[in-house]
């Protein structure tokens, strides 16, 4: 086996057989019916047979990971068309198609985040990246099957040994590695693991470690992070489909310390993000960035602040905080604007119980505080 065999995308010759197993998958099938888009279908006889069949014919010229990815373009953009008022993107300029990057984003959606820069990038004339996504998101195989097929890697760490950890995390770590310096290819990665559920948009030394793992021997974090062409990457939501089980989740941790998420609350999370109204959203992509420090912490603070800067606040970041009697320096959007965005969020908050609130509000107003 080829080292990064266990964690790598799919390869092209290993396209179209995936396919036709997802188009056979009951599981994968099933879940296509749950998300309402074949109601036609799923009421007939035999409603499985039928799609299976309808799938293999949608399918059957698509070879190749760029043949996958010009249909999922087609998917992400009627994404765009139906759940995003306006679209925009600052940075583009930024980037040479001829070099590898390093893009180290917020994390907001799932699978939005990366999905919409690779959007704007295929738009532009750029290579897409190659993703990042943690095990957590691949407990089924159809999700993993989908991932894979869009230039997802896998970061594993369920390993129950520290020895299995550090081998899983030091194999993606030559991955990211090679992908940009050997292969000039570029890695999409979160700048810390999960999303951010309170609006703080932080960079995690442990993501930094990881990447740095393979050579920390030999180059220090700065010098390693310099030859990969960071490039910060911040992307915000004027309305986020999932922030009433983002509040939720919150409360339940500060109440009990812990919370278990059910099998499929990740999967449920992906199609309301992907489904769910999300008004205006910006997409802003910045300049390569050079390090000095040869400290974890410090790079990670550098990182963070050149995303909190790159974000671009909506109405309903201020209107959050000014529910809250929080201070901040919006001027940007009218009284009338502000005012639409509070009728919004409060008519969001009766939905759910008044204890979850505040955490639903912060998720909102804490882009804007410190601004």
């Amino acid at each position: 086996m080829k080292k990064f065999d266990s964690i790598r995308p799919y390869h092209d010759d290993e396209v179209h057989q995936v396919l036709i197993d997802l188009s056979n998958n009951r599981r994968f099938l099933k879940m296509l019916f749950s998300t309402g888009r074949f109601n036609k279908i799923r009421y007939l006889p035999f409603s499985r047979k039928v799609l299976s069949l309808v799938l293999k014919n949608r399918i059957k010229n698509i070879k190749s990971v760029s043949q996958y990815q010009d249909a999922f373009e087609a998917v992400v953009s009627e994404v765009i068309k139906n759940s995003i008022k306006k679209f925009s993107i600052s940075g583009i300029e930024n980037l040479d198609p001829n070099k590898g990057y390093l893009f180290v984003a917020n994390h907001r959606d799932i699978t939005l985040d990366s999905a919409l820069l690779n959007f704007t990038l295929h738009q532009n004339n750029f290579k897409t990246t190659y993703n990042a996504v943690g095990n957590n998101l691949l407990s089924e195989k159809w999700a993993s099957d989908l991932m894979r097929l869009n230039k997802s890697f896998i970061i594993d760490r369920s390993d129950k040994s520290k020895r299995d950890i550090y081998k899983s995390l030091n194999l993606a770590s030559e991955f990211i590695y090679n992908t940009i310096v050997n292969e000039n290819e570029s890695i999409w990665i979160a700048q810390k693991q999960g999303r951010s559920k309170d609006g703080n948009d932080y960079t995690d030394p442990s993501v930094i470690k990881m990447i740095h793992l393979n050579a920390r021997k030999k180059l220090s974090v700065n010098d390693y992070l310099n030859s990969l062409n960071l490039i910060p990457v911040s992307i915000s939501y004027e309305k986020d489909p999932n922030d009433l089980l983002k509040a939720k989740e919150m409360y339940l941790t500060d109440l009990n310390q812990k919370y278990i998420k059910e099998r499929k609350e990740d999967m449920e999370s992906i199609f309301l993000g992907i489904k769910g109204s999300k008004g205006d959203v910006h997409l802003n992509i910045g300049k390569a960035m050079h390090f000095d420090s040869d400290s974890y912490e410090e790079c990670s603070d550098q990182i963070t602040e050149a995303i909190k800067q790159l974000y671009q606040p909506h109405s309903t970041n201020y209107a959050a905080a000014v529910i809250q009697g929080k201070p901040n320096n919006n001027g940007k959007y009218s009284p009338e604007e502000i005012n639409e965005a509070i009728e919004y969020l409060e008519n969001r908050m009766n939905l759910i119980p008044e204890d979850m609130r505040p955490y639903f509000l912060n998720q909102y107003s804490n882009s804007v505080i410190d601004i």
